[in-house]
């Protein structure tokens, strides 16, 4: 029977349609990545997806995580890819060969796939991977929230929620205000079916709960906007040292707090709740200091912040010294890409080393407040007993400040365009001769 008409079928298309249109860039050669799970949401969207792609003159690439959590798992991964190729989008399957079972399996999995994901997408060239989300997902995640469940806001467009895996790869959700309903009739409309997972009835998650507690009845979903926040990256961000205006910093969401803390630590899980309440609060004081939350120093001068990573808690993370393989990238510490281009090199901080350092490199640290100096990278020689410091022997590109702009932009009230979040990720991630 069918249960959706064919103006219904237009409707959803055109809709889907304006908001690829207006984020994605007609005529590019890279890929379009898309996460296909084979369920009903992941299928109707990759169909929609293709539909735009051929007038926009773009590749579709579909990617499919197998979990290998249920005995079905590598048939509905085949299934997947049938589906795909149906369709005319590349397909490329992706295994978490991890899985363990016990507590907070799902949301191991999630960090999984959403690693495997980001990885994919950015070794095909796409810069965004597009998800098949939907109001009733938007939903769930609210009342999981409200459970005390520690799952995000959905949004229509995020940034990548794993680091390092997610740098330079950004999240559109173009299904999130339409229903899971309409999804399923718009494939019986086209005669496509899909895959029922039997953890999608399973009431020990706690997706299943939120969604018999919700029983098809939605509240009214609105999109989360605020304002970007306005801010300019100085000379020393290409050292991973950020500086805020303290005024504007108090003004702004707590969020942009914490993602400032995240991104000079090069870290994966923001600060929230009591320690950051009471770092805002320190803020609040008029005299100057120096604090230290999630290896970020904070350093308060007046009405100037200045963030940097915190050497002694860089340490004490057990970040050890890493060989370099010649002409192959590494991310060092969450905040740098580094390569080499000759061997019997390997990565190290600077911390304990600085003295070892030629007279002309140390001078060129004098530009950065002396606490950042030691939890720059510094490289050692083997062979040669010498340490130098990474920008003089590698190509270094700093991810603190494309990292921070990029978090702080999307969501905001201005819709972000692909071409406007590449050249956020690229504008800053340059070769670093700063300190030469």
């Amino acid at each position: 029977m069918q249960l959706i008409s064919a103006s219904e079928t237009d409707g959803l298309k055109a809709r889907v349609f304006r908001q690829l249109s207006a984020c994605l860039d007609h005529g590019s050669p890279a890929p379009v990545a898309v996460g296909l799970s084979g369920g009903g949401d992941s299928h109707a969207l990759l169909a929609l997806v293709c539909d735009w792609a051929k007038g926009a003159g773009r590749p579709v690439l579909a990617l499919t995580v197998d979990h290998h959590l249920n005995p079905q798992s590598t048939d509905w991964t085949a299934k997947a890819g049938e589906m795909a190729r149906a369709l005319g989008a590349d397909w490329q399957a992706l295994h978490w060969n991890e899985a363990k079972g016990g507590s907070g399996i799902q949301a191991r999995a999630r960090q999984a796939r959403h690693a495997l994901l980001a990885d994919a997408a950015r070794e095909a060239g796409a810069s965004i991977l597009i998800l098949g989300h939907t109001a009733d997902d938007a939903a769930e995640n609210d009342w999981m929230r409200a459970q005390g469940t520690s799952v995000g806001r959905l949004r229509v467009w995020s940034p990548s929620p794993v680091w390092p895996q997610g740098r330079g790869v950004s999240l559109l959700r173009p299904l999130l205000f339409e229903r899971r309903q309409a999804l399923r009739d718009y494939l019986q409309h086209r005669g496509l079916d899909w895959i029922d997972d039997p953890a999608n009835q399973d009431a020990r998650y706690s997706r299943i709960r939120a969604r018999a507690a919700l029983n098809g009845e939605l509240p009214a979903i609105t999109p989360q906007v605020w304002k970007p926040f306005a801010w300019q990256a100085g000379p020393e961000a290409h050292a991973g040292v950020l500086r805020f205006s303290r005024r504007a910093m108090l003004e702004a969401p707590d969020r942009i707090l914490a993602m400032a803390l995240l991104c000079v630590s090069g870290g994966d899980v923001p600060p929230r709740g009591e320690k950051l309440d009471q770092l805002k609060a320190r803020l609040v004081e008029t005299g100057d200091g120096v604090a230290v939350l999630s290896g970020t120093r904070i350093e308060m001068q007046g009405d100037e912040l200045t963030l940097m990573r915190e050497a002694g808690e860089q340490m004490r993370g057990g970040l050890e010294p890493q060989i370099l393989q010649p002409n192959t990238p590494v991310v060092w510490d969450g905040r740098f890409t580094v390569r080499v281009n000759a061997p019997d090199w390997q990565i190290l901080p600077a911390k304990g080393r600085l003295n070892r350092l030629h007279e002309k490199h140390r001078r060129g640290l004098s530009i950065l407040p002396p606490a950042a100096r030691a939890s720059l990278p510094a490289l050692y020689n083997s062979k040669l007993d010498q340490y130098v410091p990474a920008w003089s022997e590698a190509e270094i590109c700093c991810l603190v400040a494309p990292r921070f702009r990029v978090n702080s932009l999307v969501g905001a009230d201005e819709t972000p365009q692909e071409v406007a979040l590449i050249d956020l990720w690229h504008g800053e991630t340059v070769p670093t001769a700063l300190f030469s």
